[in-house]
């Protein structure tokens, strides 16, 4: 069996052989090349393409090294970041995972010389916080994209709108209490001294609600007459007025509480997050940096991970993804269709879609589980609401 065999078994172990990580020691970076053992690196050492090569790095070695440094740098942050976001992570796992790839760059080819120089490296720049332990050096990524400053800023101030929306309210209500307060009147009991000019007079008592004197009946029919009309006129005005008066501060108490209440049902309607990913909902992929193959996707998340991120798996390839929600956008279904609402006072409730307002951007639905079952829902932005798996 020939050498050149494509099929003989030694060609596949050779195959296989070089699929895998090799030694480090065996490495050459110049020419990018993996050898197996000493004897064959011995070997490529010695070749024609070696020694061109390291003539070609001989004129300007310190090009060549700032080369490689930039791009172990790049590559080592940018796993950093994407596998383990700005947790606190020890630098030999980030390590170990970076150099389990096998075209990555080596760290003997850069200005470094040691894990631990480049991790000290990392925190004088500023890209990374580091800190030393026993167990070793920890590194946390430092996240300086700007639509990440962006979205901190945002969710800052929608905290400080938070705050001020309730010293609102409580202002609110004390001007309430404070005017409820003013327009009622009390009314102290005057006490008098019950005095008889004559024994043998008959003294009668009107309880009539409203009434705010006791009649002395006399023994003259003079006074028994126009005296005690216009009394009982004025008692019936008094008490109709009273009755009217308290009917409006009913009314008045009635018509803030009913405000109060709408106030806090529209501040809960319209409260909103700056997260709004949701596990079993349809999303597209909108991000170019995965390449074509991914991009207008529709994916189905899986994970929520820390309010922002998701696990997704592609409808069309059933590769799994993970990816920040800004890469992301929610699916509009037709009329009809299941969706769920993703922000706002009704976050949570799944729902039937019932019509859509391409003028106004937005969609109504009507909500057919949780106690607001039956409840339409008009004006739901589309950000606010997608279509469920």
């Amino acid at each position: 069996m020939g050498k050149s065999d494509f099929l003989s078994p030694k060609a596949i172990a050779n195959r296989i052989k070089s699929k895998g990580l090799q030694k480090l020691r065996w490495y050459c970076q110049m020419c990018q090349k993996q050898c197996r053992d000493e004897n064959g690196f011995k070997c490529h050492c010695m070749s024609e393409s070696h020694q061109r090569q390291l003539l070609l790095a001989s004129e300007n070695p310190q090009q060549f090294m700032d080369y490689f440094s930039e791009e172990f740098r790049n590559d080592f942050l940018e796993l950093l970041r994407r596998r383990f976001g700005t947790k606190r992570v020890h630098n030999n796992i980030v390590y170990n995972e970076y150099i389990s790839h096998r075209e990555h760059i080596h760290m003997n080819a850069t200005q470094w010389e040691t894990l631990t120089d480049f991790t000290k490296w990392l925190g004088r720049e500023g890209l990374c916080k580091v800190d030393e332990t026993p167990k070793g050096w920890y590194i946390q990524y430092i996240d300086r994209d700007p639509e990440t400053i962006r979205r901190q800023q945002e969710q800052e101030r929608k905290k400080k709108q938070d705050l001020d929306d309730e010293e609102k309210t409580a202002k609110f209500i004390e001007q309430q209490v404070r005017r409820g307060l003013e327009g009622k009147e009390l009314e102290m009991p005057v006490y008098t001294e019950l005095n008889r000019e004559n024994e043998e007079e008959k003294v009668t008592f009107n309880l009539n609600k409203g009434a705010s004197t006791s009649v002395a009946a006399s023994s003259k029919t003079s006074v028994l007459g126009q005296n005690a009309l216009k009394m009982v006129e004025g008692a019936v005005k008094r008490k109709e007025v009273a009755h009217s008066s308290g009917q409006s501060k009913e009314k008045k108490k009635k018509s803030a509480l009913d405000e109060i209440m709408e106030l806090e049902e529209e501040k809960k309607r319209t409260s909103r997050r700056d997260y709004w990913l949701q596990p079993e909902i349809i999303v597209k992929i909108v991000t170019k940096k995965l390449g074509e193959k991914y991009h207008k996707k529709k994916a189905v998340v899986k994970e929520v991970i820390d309010k922002y991120t998701a696990v997704v798996k592609v409808i069309d390839t059933g590769d799994k993804l993970k990816l920040d929600q800004t890469h992301l956008e929610t699916v509009i279904p037709a009329p009809g269709k299941k969706v769920m609402v993703l922000n706002g006072g009704y976050r949570g409730n799944e729902g039937i879609l019932e019509s859509i307002n391409e003028k106004r951007f937005s969609v109504t639905i009507t909500i057919d589980s949780g106690p607001l079952k039956g409840r339409r829902v008009e004006d739901i932005q589309y950000e606010d609401v997608s279509k469920l798996a």
